[in-house]
């Protein structure tokens, strides 16, 4: 076993070969103000809609948070004390109030020093759960929403090792809990013990397109351990915690009641382990259960998958989405593959739909025989039904209007996915006689919202579709002038109410209970704006084109007080992510709403505002490859044409000095930014941010690219930044998580690239930020990062 603590924090304060222990620092007064924040509330609705439960956490995590015993296992970051995923986020209080009520209520008798997570309100919206980690395991607590008044109902002996410990019964007075076994073995140190053999792989010489994956199992000891921190046992529990046991000992993958509650699907994994895939490709078999917990059928049995077909529309063999439809009493629904998962192969039919009644004595009936690959299904009256499909090459999404009963089709959409003009929006559900959620239908009709992005701006809509004559009616569009609006979700389809956020630059999102007919809108929360450094700070979409004509747009902010009409030269930053497409039309779609807030985050440049910098961020840089041509086949040629645009686009407009331009973008935005510093002359500086740039060290694909490295040999090293190493002379930040558990991004890219850098006499910098993941989360570190990005930034561009 690995009880991880890393202690490494190594920052380079030269580009000499020495290296200096440097305490924690912050960033000047104006990026502090606005980093250094109180989080407003994340917001819960009941689905009744009539509660609103205001979740508050603090801003950052601390460093003790990150520090704390871990164990990686098949994928997992496990807490061995507390049985929770090491990388949760917990919250530590709650607020409630009804609907339209502007008192809000301080939830009484939370635990001390709460650490709340896995938060939920039962399917009757009389209560609220959540799980409370304490210095010795995992708790469940209840809140009475009509009193506000917390309870403990569980023992500290749960285990969400493998996801929410809970599962709420259909009525809502009971849940089935995932406890630890009464008779729980002691992890195995494997640190200290020694071997009882080597470690073995075999391979029987089938093709395979396996990526890298990280915290994978490694000998025997990991799989003994894997096994300990993931079973558990199945207890059902009252409001009250009266416990009964309902399933023995297992590692639990799925548990849902059927919709009538009388049954219960329970997928479990089972050996033989894997060390070269995580645990979602071990051997899996799925079991209906009476509620009861007496066994009814074994219904799917999945084997260990270690080889895959090449293509991201290939899956694998047997039956896949084995789920409960949501229209019927007890009945399950799964899809299995006609062309034996293999995109590559050509057939007539690549998927095909079933319906297995039970109590599944019989064999499942066929519904549907889909060309593309199945990609998922609404499920509404005994007569309505929406099946989607997918195909990764093309991008295409089809959404099918089905019979379940006739089962006759009619194609209602069949669109680009990236298009998001086209986007038709999201089906109306609403909890059906079961209490589940299905797709809403009246005399026929159904009713859908959308973000409503075009050429012209952001637009959101209500539509009513009628499935009988299949015409469609448009019943809402948003028009705010100066606001962002968002539908989520309708309220009362007769009445017209709806549920939106309004949001503007400097108005904080909030909710409002809107009549669609009237026009009539109640606010339903205060939120107050916590970035108020910002509101005087310019800002606006810009909309340019590349150079081979494709439309591009990014968001352009300027510092407050900036007299745009004298033709100061400010420095600009620029961050941005490359995104794939198959043709110019979906790539040039822009949206960006510049009503939208602004709210700035370590994610971006737009602290540097403040600081007297240009800022364009979320600049486009689409990578395209149209027909059979794929996008990487000129990826740094795109990227440098997406770069000189924008730049070009902002010097336009008089506002910047085009020799103080930087660049910088995390993840595939750290592996663009590297590449932009290596083969072209357009930046002073650069900041990356726990990428790769490596790509021989991804061989089996990466991001979008499908094929592997043998297939491209020359591309996938053209787009590895580290094989040109020797070209990179710009000052460029490195920056990495030392815990990083992104597949592909391990740390180790960084610090191989910036011994490469170094010894080649390029000017540049690494930062390691202590038991950080791909994402940043402690206090500490992003502040530090922050100083870092302050100082590089201000020696090698502002200063320059």
């Amino acid at each position: 076993m690995k009880f991880v603590f890393s202690f490494l924090f190594i920052s380079f304060l030269s580009f000499s070969y020495a290296q200096e222990n440097l305490v924690f620092q912050k960033p000047s007064a104006p990026i502090l103000a606005l980093a250094d924040y109180q989080r407003p509330p994340a917001l819960m609705v009941s689905p009744n809609k009539t509660w609103i439960v205001s979740v508050y956490r603090s801003t950052y995590k601390s460093l003790d948070e990150l520090n704390q015993p871990e164990v990686r296992l098949a994928g997992l970051r496990i807490n061995p004390i507390t049985n929770i995923s090491g990388t949760t986020t917990y919250s530590e209080n709650i607020k409630l109030k009804q609907l339209g009520s502007d008192a809000e209520v301080q939830v009484k008798g939370l635990p001390a020093q709460a650490k709340l997570a896995n938060i939920s309100f039962s399917p009757d919206s009389k209560n609220l759960a959540f799980t409370h980690s304490t210095a010795k395991g995992l708790e469940l607590w209840l809140v009475d929403l009509a009193t506000a008044q917390a309870k403990k109902i569980t023992a500290d002996d749960l285990n969400a090792s493998m996801g929410s410990p809970y599962v709420w019964y259909n009525g809502g007075q009971n849940l089935l809990l995932t406890k630890l076994p009464v008779q729980r073995k002691a992890l195995i140190n494997s640190d200290k013990d020694l071997p009882l053999g080597p470690i073995v792989s075999t391979s029987d010489g089938q093709v395979s397109q396996l990526r890298t994956y990280q915290d994978l199992l490694k000998n025997p000891q990991d799989e003994a351990n894997f096994e300990t921190i993931t079973q558990s046992e199945i207890y059902s529990a009252d409001l009250n915690g009266q416990q009964q046991k309902v399933l023995g000992t297992a590692i639990y993958t799925q548990l849902s009641f059927s919709p009538d509650g009388k049954y219960l699907l329970a997928s479990t994994i089972k050996r033989p382990f894997s060390y070269v895939v995580p645990l979602n490709s071990f051997p899996q078999e799925s079991v209906v259960y009476t509620a009861a917990g007496e066994r009814v059928k074994l219904v799917n049995e999945v084997p260990l998958i270690e080889v895959m077909p090449k293509g991201f529309s290939s899956v694998r063999k047997g039956k896949r989405s084995l789920q409960w439809r949501t229209d019927k009493a007890a009945t399950l629904a799964f899809v299995e593959a006609l062309d034996e998962g293999d995109a590559n192969k050509k057939v007539e039919f690549r998927d095909e739909l079933f319906s297995w009644d039970a109590p599944f004595d019989g064999a499942p009936s066929s519904l549907l025989k889909i060309v593309d690959r199945f990609g998922g299904v609404s499920w509404g009256t005994a007569e309505y039904a929406l099946v989607y499909s997918r195909w990764y090459d093309t991008r295409n999404v089809k959404t099918f209007l089905f019979n379940p009963q006739t089962k006759a089709t009619t194609l209602l959409s069949d669109r680009n996915s990236q298009d998001v003009y086209s986007d038709p929006g999201s089906v109306h559900t609403e909890r059906n006689g079961f209490g589940v959620p299905v797709m809403y239908v009246d005399n026929h009709k159904t009713y859908w919202f959308g973000e409503g992005f075009t050429k012209d701006g952001q637009f959101p809509f209500i539509d009513e579709l009628d499935l009988k004559t299949l015409k469609k009616k448009r019943l809402y569009t948003s028009n705010t002038p100066g606001k962002k609006e968002t539908i989520s979700s309708i309220m009362d389809v007769k009445k017209g109410d709806i549920l939106v956020s309004l949001q503007a630059p400097s108005l904080y999102p909030n909710y409002y209970k809107k009549n669609i007919r009237s026009g009539k809108a109640q606010a339903l929360t205060q939120i107050e704006n916590p970035f108020k450094g910002l509101e005087a700070v310019h800002k606006e979409v810009i909309n340019y084109r590349r150079k081979d004509g494709v439309n591009l747009s990014g968001t352009l902010y300027l510092p407050a007080g900036y007299d745009r009409s004298k033709g100061e030269k400010l420095p600009l930053l620029i961050w941005a992510y490359p995104r794939e497409f198959k043709d110019e039309q979906t790539a040039g779609q822009s949206t960006a709403n510049a009503d939208a807030f602004t709210f700035p985050s370590y994610g971006s440049f737009v602290y540097w505002v403040s600081k007297g910098y240009a800022v364009l961020d979320d600049a486009a840089f689409p990578i395209i490859g149209k027909g059979n041509e794929e996008p990487n086949d000129t990826f740094i040629e795109q990227l440098v044409a997406n770069a000189e645009a924008a730049i070009d686009a902002v010097d336009k407009l008089g506002y910047i000095d085009r020799t103080r331009v930087g660049v910088g973008g995390h993840s595939y935005g750290a592996f663009m930014t590297a590449n932009l510093l290596t083969h072209s002359k357009l930046f002073a500086v650069g900041i990356a941010r726990s990428g790769a740039y490596n790509r021989t060290l991804t061989p089996f694909g990466f991001q979008s690219e499908q094929r592997n490295y043998w297939d491209v040999p020359e591309l996938y090293n053209t787009m590895s930044p580290f094989m040109h190493a020797d070209k990179m002379k710009t000052p460029m930040l490195l920056i990495h998580g030392a815990s990083d558990n992104n597949p592909g991004t391990f740390t180790l890219q960084t610090e191989r690239y910036f011994q490469a850098l170094k010894n080649l006499g390029a000017p540049v910098r690494m930062v390691l930020l202590p038991f950080e993941s791909h994402g940043y989360a402690a206090k500490d570190n992003i502040l530090h990062m922050l100083w870092e990005q302050e100082q590089f930034l201000d020696k090698y561009l502002k200063k320059k």
